[in-house]
């Protein structure tokens, strides 16, 4: 027994599909939706805030640590001078001593680049290091960077993993780099003395009793650093001759 469809049934199923309009219609369906642009703002707008929490507490640590030292420095201190509270300090580091050596590698170590830069072609290794105490003079000795350095001569024996720290992001990479700046000069002939390679400490060494000089005695006897770093430089490369 056939079944009856009333004409407009028929007058429908007889109506033929436009196939572009169904594989479009297919093609919507399966297509994810995509996020929408709007998302971005947000989630850009929480990093830059981030961010911004992350440098206070670093700014509030440096406070902290060279008004009280390392010991006696407490993260609850640091959170209310940050003003923020304690526990969001440790979602960016992990405890004292991580916020501590973030202090030694956003001041320290991308100064060490420009500290020990080579000379420019055509330049003397004598006017490297010329430039180098001249910059240590200004950029060290009585900044927050000084008292960064004064503040680990004081306490790194205490906190041997900060010494290290401290030792493998300045120290190691400062000596590599001066290393070399004497190894420059002495086949340039600049420098005579080659054992000098053995020991660069001792180009530094008045740089570090600038620093340890300026923190203790710097209120009584204000010391001339680029001049005596130059009397130095004198004993290294032979006096300057007037020309």
């Amino acid at each position: 027994m056939s079944t009856l469809r009333s004409p407009k049934s028929q007058k429908a199923a007889a109506k033929p599909v436009n196939r572009g309009q169904a594989k479009n219609a297919a093609a919507r369906r399966a297509k994810p939706a995509l996020p929408k642009t709007e998302a971005a703002g947000p989630a850009s707008g929480r990093a830059v805030r981030a961010a911004e929490r992350r440098k206070a507490i670093v700014d509030a640590a440096l406070d902290e640590f060279i008004s009280r030292g390392f010991t006696a420095t407490r993260l609850d201190d640091v959170a209310k001078r940050a003003g923020v509270a304690k526990g969001t300090i440790y979602l960016h580091f992990k405890d004292k001593e991580a916020l501590f050596q973030e202090l030694i590698r956003s001041a320290l170590v991308p100064l060490i680049g420009r500290l020990a830069a080579p000379p420019p072609p055509g330049g003397s290794v004598r006017a490297a290091l010329e430039r180098f105490a001249q910059t240590f003079a200004e950029e060290v000795i009585s900044t927050r960077r000084g008292d960064i350095v004064r503040l680990i001569v004081a306490e790194g024996a205490r906190f041997p993993s900060i010494a290290d720290f401290y030792y493998r992001e300045v120290v190691s990479r400062g000596m590599d780099a001066m290393r070399s700046m004497i190894e420059l000069g002495i086949s340039r002939g600049e420098i005579r003395q080659e054992s000098l390679t053995r020991f660069p400490q001792i180009v530094v060494a008045p740089a570090i009793v600038a620093v340890i000089w300026h923190g203790l005695f710097g209120r009584h006897a204000p010391l001339d650093v680029v001049g005596m770093l130059r009397v130095h430089l004198d004993l290294i490369f032979g006096e300057r001759r007037a020309k």
